[in-house]
């Protein structure tokens, strides 16, 4: 029995301590760790909140740069097709003055070309009419100027000048 009188005497001196321990707890509980756990969770929240709002910002760039590009291949695309259409055009210019310069350039020639069958023509009959003559004066001068001499406008051997 002592030894119960014993255990009941510490645990009579153990109360004080235990209740000491228990009443600190209880305040670190409400003083230390409650605002503790608190910061941490709202700091959680916070960052959670602001990751989502990363997430959501990168993805608003990632369309913006989406439609940007978007955007600048269209304008791309329009300045593409008005330089085609500036080459197209100088082009067909370019076909426009050619073709009429070859025109010009054809007609100069037919109109040559004429003017020059026209000098031929007028050589050949020309040619024709002095041929006898220069016949004539080629036999004398091969005959030694007994043959007879014949210039233009005569009538032939004999004939009156």
């Amino acid at each position: 029995m002592e030894l119960m009188a014993q255990l009941k005497g510490l645990f009579l001196a153990a109360l004080p301590t235990v209740f000491i321990v228990l009443l600190f707890y209880f305040f670190l509980r409400s003083q230390f760790f409650g605002p503790l756990v608190r910061a941490m969770e709202e700091r959680a929240r916070r960052t959670e909140g602001a990751r989502r709002e990363a997430e959501e910002s990168t993805a608003a760039a990632a369309k913006a740069r989406g439609e940007y590009e978007s955007a600048l291949r269209k304008a791309r695309g329009e300045v593409y097709a008005a330089q085609e259409a500036e080459r197209r055009k100088a082009l067909d210019e370019r076909t426009a003055v050619i073709k009429a310069a070859r025109d010009e350039a054809t007609a100069f020639v037919q109109a040559q070309k004429a003017i020059l069958e026209g000098e031929l023509a007028e050589a050949r009959k020309q040619f024709e009419r002095e041929s006898s003559v220069l016949g004539g004066e080629i036999a004398r001068a091969v005959l030694g100027g007994r043959g007879p001499v014949l210039r233009s406008g005569a009538s032939g051997p004999g004939g009156a000048q």
